[in-house]
């Protein structure tokens, strides 16, 4: 009797370390195209290789940057507080059109860097001719972490991602509480049958045919 009960009650607390032991991750994949509001010139284009078929950016030659108009802002509805990393996939195809700004409120302060030229806001995009992920970052270093988090409270919170530079291209925005820099351990991805709801309503929007556009590559 005594050695059934020794016995469960070492299941018991196996159990119970196990279940401690699991770390519960939270992510959430959508379409950049799929914003609550799209600001011109910032539009959408299609692309056969872009995830869901369509992008967003600012047409413009590669080599010219400049934009500073323009920007994608998503009202996303986290179901728990926490600190979440975000990373896209995207094209910058040099130094010239290899970079967005980035706030995400309440986390960040509410400011808009086109106006204000914040660093703080910059990410500084790792360059690719071909769709490749990357992790959204700060231009500037002041807590010595190059790669961004994002401490934000459960419920309603706005991402805006703007234009900063011509060119730049914006597929899919990943949203995870894994906070490695490591790409292969965080697995960025496309959206999928787990995300079942958008975390906006889309609406019409203006959009651009990446076929005509295909001389500016």
């Amino acid at each position: 009797m005594y050695n059934r009960i020794f016995i469960l009650n070492i299941f018991l607390i196996a159990g119970l370390l196990l279940t401690n032991s699991i770390s519960y991750s939270y992510d959430f994949a959508f379409e950049a195209e799929n914003a609550d509001t799209i600001e011109a010139p910032m539009v959408i284009a299609d692309d056969e290789n872009a995830s869901g078929g369509q992008f967003i950016w600012m047409p413009g030659e590669r080599a010219t940057g400049g934009g500073g108009e323009g920007w994608a802002e998503y009202i996303i509805n986290l179901p728990e507080a926490g600190t979440y990393a975000l990373w896209a996939k995207v094209i910058a195809w040099d130094g010239n059109s290899d970079s967005f700004w980035v706030n995400w409120l309440p986390a960040d302060p509410d400011e808009n860097p086109q106006e204000t030229n914040n660093n703080d806001f910059r990410w500084a995009v790792a360059g690719g001719s071909d769709w490749h992920w990357d992790r959204i970052n700060r231009w500037t270093d002041n807590d010595g972490t190059f790669d961004a988090m994002w401490e934000q409270s459960a419920g309603e919170t706005r991402l805006r991602i703007a234009v900063r530079e011509d060119a730049a291209m914006l597929d899919v925005i990943y949203i995870t509480d894994n906070l490695s820099g490591d790409e292969a351990e965080v697995s960025p991805r496309d959206p999928g049958p787990e995300d079942l709801l958008t975390p906006v309503e889309p609406q019409e929007k203006l959009t651009t045919t990446w076929g005509k556009l295909k001389s500016q590559r």
